[in-house]
């Protein structure tokens, strides 16, 4: 499902319990400063991530100052985030001109403990080659480092190194439970370009066996997916980025099928075993 950019007026544009995604949460958040913003979601684990400008955040009396550093888009320094556990009252204010804060969530009923995600604690792996067309960086905000902290959600930001470039390839998928070859997860995507006026494409094929679709992406793009292998590209002189948003069905480790055709690809592409274990 494509969500083009509109004015979500701070409201979720994948809620509780979505028909597409229903183990996903995502709402952003826009706002000025001094301006606040409370939010609970029972039933689901999230993280606080600005994509630009600077919160406080306070989760049931526990208090987090200065989350966020960057400025001007999410090229401009590293993320920065708080786990919130499910369900807990959570508010944060603005101390910046403007911020504009991505709120993550996956499906978890268990109450874990909050904590902070500062730059320095970011886990990042770069792999692909720009001969490959598949040069790229992760940056986990909420990563395997966590596993003994967090339930079920993972939380990052990926980047084409470069300019233009194709990301999730090899073709994959994660929407059956058939361990230990693959695992059931929920995922969304927030496109933004380098400059905004770029542009790229998602294509989603349900059936490996069927011809799939192609979504145009621009500038603040969202995608939802439950099935199907879904790589992306971005077209030629335009960086791409996208948040990602994870949630397991029985386990937060993704297992990722890749598609038969392409998957000897996996023994091509420089570090991109590197890539698949930081999801495990």
């Amino acid at each position: 499902m494509h969500i083009a950019p509109f004015d979500n007026d701070n409201k979720p544009l994948i809620d509780v319990e979505d028909s597409i995604v229903p183990l996903n949460y995502f709402n952003i958040v826009k706002l000025v400063r001094g301006q606040a913003f409370s939010y609970q979601t029972p039933g689901y684990e999230t993280c606080v991530a600005p994509a630009t400008g600077t919160v406080d955040v306070s989760i049931e009396g526990e208090n987090y100052s200065a989350i966020g550093q960057r400025t001007e888009n999410v090229w401009d320094g590293e993320p920065e985030g708080v786990y919130v556990p499910s369900g807990a009252k959570t508010e944060f204010v603005c101390t910046s001109e403007a911020a504009e804060i991505f709120v993550a969530g996956a499906k978890y009923d268990k109450v874990m403990n909050p904590f902070a995600v500062r730059a320095d604690d970011i886990d990042m792996v770069q792999y692909g080659s720009d001969d490959t067309k598949t040069h790229r960086k992760i940056k986990h905000i909420l990563g395997t480092k966590y596993n003994d902290k967090v339930g079920r959600l993972l939380v990052s930001e990926l980047f084409t190194v470069g300019a233009g470039g194709w990301s999730g390839f090899p073709s994959h998928k994660h929407d059956t439970e058939r361990l230990p070859d693959e695992t059931l997860h929920n995922e969304v995507y927030n496109f933004r370009f380098n400059p905004d006026h770029g542009f790229g494409m998602q294509l989603l094929q349900p059936d490996g066996d069927a011809v799939g679709e192609a979504f145009h992406l621009i500038d603040g793009s969202t995608f939802a997916f439950n099935a199907g292998y879904h790589p992306c590209v971005a077209a030629p002189g335009y960086e791409m980025y996208y948040f990602t948003i994870l949630g397991g069905l029985n386990q937060r480790s993704l297992i990722q099928s890749f598609q038969p055709e392409h998957a000897y690809q996996v023994e091509t592409i420089p570090g991109i075993k590197d890539m698949i274990a930081k999801f495990k």
